[in-house]
């Protein structure tokens, strides 16, 4: 039994797909496939994609069949007491189906990719510098629940508590598709627990997110125009880190790019990641040249206060988190920091897609 729903086996562009992993496996039959281990790995990744969105569909159409079959019988028989598992299969296979055509919405070039995320403290001092740490165990918690794995590169303690600043890599099926939604300045209002008066305060930390690109970009880079920094992590925050890391820093001197990495255990580890880093910060850059790439890469991350944040997230005097883009509201804040953000990804994504038609 097919079922409007089941059209969207062309939304999804199945048929093209299909071909494309028919082409995709004559490739692969090359005898000289694996000589570029880089490429090869970028086309098996595809491949890999192509297929789980391929038997997604499968499963879903099987799980909506299951579903239009249980409906029969229960017409059928006249069986009231197949109503609650009908409901709780027909909603399960709703939800399904919205996590594929979001899905289906990251499909520009980077989003495929691991996503490198920054957080810097903005207005609000110390009170900035602890909402920058409460961003940084959210998105934590975010990929913990999605399965993905994150990994603080660096991090620059705050003076009384908190995050100075923080970048962390986040890996997983598209997470940059995902967390592209993040960029922008984050707004928090609460009760100040540095504040003796017990005043309501208003603070701001502005995330930045980035592909983290892993095939070649053909920048070159000449040496010259470096200017390369060593140090040893350090201070409170070194629960993330190890202490004995020499940590880098880059900096990229024609465009002042600055890029660290303090994550790894050897300073030519380091120096590998953070130059990886650069590239892709100076690819990236290169592409803004065209204003349509600007959009879907990187946006603009404007001054870090008032009257620029993409979301709001309010604690006192009540609860509440609103995305300014979407209008996409949560009540329960403790769950969103807890990092429960799919809600706001998923507006975001069709929002986005809207506004390119």
């Amino acid at each position: 039994m097919k079922h409007p729903y089941m059209k969207w086996g062309i939304h999804f562009d199945l048929a093209n797909k299909k071909l494309r992993v028919e082409d995709i496996n004559k490739i692969m039959a090359d005898p000289d496939f694996w000589d570029d281990m880089e490429k090869a790995q970028n086309i098996t990744k595809e491949l890999t994609n192509l297929k789980n969105v391929i038997e997604e569909y499968n499963r879903l159409e099987t799980e909506y069949e299951d579903v239009a079959t249980l409906i029969q019988i229960g017409y059928e028989e006249n069986e009231e007491s197949l109503i609650p598992e009908i409901e709780e299969s027909l909603n399960r296979f709703i939800e399904d189906l919205e996590e594929l055509k979001l899905k289906t919405l990251l499909s520009e070039e980077y989003d495929r990719y691991n996503a490198i995320l920054t957080l810097h403290a903005g207005a609000g001092g110390t009170e900035s510098c602890d909402w920058a740490s409460m961003l940084c165990r959210m998105y934590q918690r975010w990929a913990e629940k999605r399965g993905f794995t994150s990994t603080i590169l660096d991090f620059l303690d705050g003076e009384e508590a908190g995050l100075k600043s923080v970048t962390i890599e986040i890996s997983g099926e598209n997470a940059y598709g995902y967390l592209k939604s993040e960029r922008g300045v984050h707004r928090l209002v609460r009760i100040s627990p540095f504040n003796a008066a017990g005043k309501r305060q208003t603070s701001f930390v502005s995330c930045d997110v980035m592909p983290d690109i892993e095939e070649d970009t053909g920048i070159e880079i000449d040496e010259k125009d470096l200017r390369i920094d060593t140090y040893h992590a350090s201070g409170a925050g070194g629960q993330h880190v190890n202490k004995t890391s020499s940590a880098i820093r880059i900096t990229h001197l024609p465009t002042n790019t600055v890029v660290q990495c303090q994550n790894e255990r050897s300073q030519i580890q380091n120096k590998d990641k953070a130059m990886k880093m650069l590239k892709a910060k100076l690819y990236l850059m290169k592409q803004q040249e065209n204003q349509e790439k600007i959009s879907g890469i990187r946006g603009e991350v404007k001054e870090i206060g008032w009257g620029n944040q993409i979301r709001s997230y309010v604690l006192q005097p009540y609860t509440m988190v609103k995305d300014h883009r979407t209008n996409e509201e949560v009540g329960n804040a403790n769950s969103v920091l807890d990092g429960n953000i799919d809600s706001f990804i998923n507006a975001y994504l069709k929002w986005n897609a809207q506004n390119k038609l």
